[in-house]
């Protein structure tokens, strides 16, 4: 009698397959998976690029500007009629007469003038916000007794305030100065204290293992923490501190004149094209010094941060 030969049985359909996806042995089938998964490519987004540089950063924005340029002749020759046209005149004759005009060379020193003053103003304001901000972040009581200060600044209706600054200071650099400190003041205060506290706790943890000092802390941990915010806020504070300028010097009508008093003049004489490019100009200046620091915050903390 011979001995039954065992067939080997299908697997059903209905019985799940314990194999793992991944690891050695029977589960090619898993790791097979797992490595078309990951070998599938990523979808990028789509730019468009010329070499290195980004087709829609450029574009984008001169689209905007062509955009705001039609509008600009189509208040000047369309809603206004010839009578009023000096209200807003063409950007062509703002370029020509203004820019190109015979008033450049004043606009330029006025403009050097101005750029000076809100230096000098956010220098100051960075030295008092930014050792403010550190005192109050080394001390609860510190910053419970002086933060409502900083915040009741800020609340300060500035140009109410300008005649004030102009009885106490006079009417020169130094009252100009003085306002450009307190209006660009509390953007560096608190962006400086955000910054000194958002340390990691355990970035913290890791230094108390030292006992380190406080100023080391402060030091090598807090203020490396604190650059990107502490840049945010020079940012923030050089616009505004060209416009404590513009603002201190259309009000403090004695001395050299800066940009703001001669945007005062060419009004008070209806001289539209010297007014717009007197304004243009004095929008680049914000514009090149909010720039400029925010190149400047690149390389600072990209280099902090070795990046």
């Amino acid at each position: 009698m011979s001995t039954p030969t065992k067939t080997p049985s299908l697997p059903d359909a209905n019985t799940h397959d314990p194999e793992p996806l991944t690891g050695t042995g029977t589960g090619e089938t898993g790791a097979s998976l797992s490595t078309s998964l990951s070998s599938k490519p990523t979808e990028e987004p789509k730019t468009t690029k010329v070499g290195n540089f980004d087709l829609g950063g450029i574009v984008l924005p001169l689209g905007v500007f062509a955009g705001v340029i039609a509008a600009w002749y189509f208040v000047s020759y369309v809603l206004l009629d010839d009578a009023r046209r000096f209200l807003m005149p063409p950007p062509h004759v703002v370029i020509v007469d203004g820019l190109l005009g015979s008033a450049v060379p004043d606009m330029w020193a006025a403009l050097g003038r101005t750029t000076g003053i809100a230096l000098t103003g956010l220098f100051i304001a960075s030295v008092i916000g930014i050792g403010w901000a550190i005192l109050m972040s080394m001390s609860k009581n510190a910053e419970t007794a002086l933060f409502p200060y900083a915040v009741f600044l800020q609340c300060i209706p500035i140009l109410a305030l300008v005649p004030l600054v102009g009885f106490w200071f006079g009417f020169g650099f130094s009252a100009r100065v003085f306002v450009c400190v307190l209006i660009a003041l509390f953007p560096l205060v608190s962006n400086t204290l955000f910054g000194l506290k958002s340390v990691e706790p355990g970035m913290r943890d890791l230094f108390a293992l030292q006992k380190p000092s406080r100023f080391t802390v402060l030091r090598k941990l807090e203020l490396p923490a604190a650059m990107p915010s502490i840049f945010v806020g020079l940012r923030t504070s050089a616009g505004l501190a060209v416009v404590g300028a513009i603002v201190g010097d259309f009000f403090f009508r004695q001395g050299t004149p800066g940009i703001g008093m001669l945007l005062d003049n060419y009004r008070s004489r209806l001289q539209s094209p010297e007014l717009f490019a007197a304004i243009v100009l004095a929008s680049l200046l914000g514009v090149v010094v909010f720039l400029f620091f925010g190149w400047l915050g690149n390389r600072v903390v990209g280099k902090w941060y070795g990046k």
